[in-house]
């Protein structure tokens, strides 16, 4: 990790900081203090808590819980009952007042929150859900010594709506950002992927998204109409930023070579340039041999480009 990374998260967390008004005394529109609104949403969320269950989950100490509690039991927003788990504890739950209250500060959240993602493109909305809840659970697994959860990954055939443009998006902005590829290059990608696109109902073209909570993530597809006939072309395998090395590629790439092997193409063939380390890793556990460099502008700058083949009926090391 470069320290210019760590910074800028850094940086990015303090603004959602101060945009939320988290150094304001009070926040969320109303007279409470952040700790008491965190409270209520909780209690509210959960139905019923104990206070050491309120103090494990706002990451509190005993004594000023109990402090905010008794507060919260004096005006009338909570009520203390014995917990059915625990005669020695008591169970909170919010009183109509509380419910009130809590009903107001969901509102102006949901205000926020909502007048936020309007200024976002649709496709970005889903990106925002997932970084906060990865962030939050590495920070949770950092905190706690822990292994972070990995999200659930599923991997899906055939067309589904905004595969183009996810696909096209995902290669603009990481080709754009690290080799400086263009208009050039993007027109290339939404060209060629459209047309693609309109042959996928024939036997021998292929396409495969990683989906996460039903966003795109990762693409790859297989051409076998656009090079010699009895060989597949390896085209537009892209994984999001943040998410490559995490095995998504890796079982991408699986995919599209198992229907190679169904299909009984002579060899899978890809094109690429110099300087994509990982990828071409990824491309020679696979079985891909290098076969030709030379120097080109196919993608709209001068690269080293290279044709990798892999002949048919290979089997990826350690692939079932």
């Amino acid at each position: 990790m470069s320290a210019a990374l760590l910074d800028a998260i850094r940086v990015a967390s303090r603004r959602l900081v101060r945009e939320f008004g988290f150094m304001r005394p009070t926040l969320a529109g109303s007279d409470l203090s952040p700790s008491s609104v965190h409270a209520l949403v909780e209690i509210g969320s959960r139905g019923a808590m104990t206070a050491a269950e309120l103090s494990e989950v706002l990451q509190l100490e005993k004594s000023s819980v109990s402090r905010m509690l008794r507060k919260f039991i004096a005006h009338g927003q909570l009520c203390a009952g014995v917990s059915p788990r625990d005669g020695r504890s008591k169970t909170l739950t919010l009183t109509r007042k509380g419910r009130d209250t809590l009903a107001a500060i969901d509102a102006y959240a949901r205000a926020q929150v909502a007048g936020a993602l309007e200024k976002l493109p649709a496709d970005a909305q889903g990106k925002v859900l997932h970084g906060l809840s990865n962030y939050a659970d590495a920070l949770e697994a950092y905190r706690r010594g822990s292994v972070a959860p990995v999200p659930a990954v599923s991997i899906e055939s055939g067309y589904r709506p905004g595969a183009i443009g996810r696909t096209v998006e995902m290669h603009a902005s990481y080709y754009s950002r690290t080799v400086g590829f263009g208009a050039f290059f993007e027109s290339n990608v939404a060209a060629g992927m459209a047309e693609f696109v309109s042959r996928l109902d024939h036997p021998r073209n292929q396409i495969w998204l990683a989906l996460e909570d039903g966003n795109i993530i990762g693409t790859i597809a297989i051409d076998g109409e656009d090079l010699a006939v009895g060989r597949a072309h390896l085209r537009w395998f892209i994984v999001e930023d943040g998410r490559r090395g995490g095995g998504v590629g890796k079982t991408l790439l699986a995919a599209a070579l198992a229907f190679c092997d169904r299909a009984g193409f002579a060899e899978t063939g890809l094109w690429t340039f110099s300087g994509l380390d990982a990828a071409r890793r990824l491309y020679e556990a696979a079985g891909f041999v290098l076969t030709e460099e030379s120097t080109g502008t196919q993608w709209g700058k001068e690269m080293t480009e290279q044709c990798f083949i892999r002949a048919g009926g290979n089997v990826a090391p350690n692939e079932p």
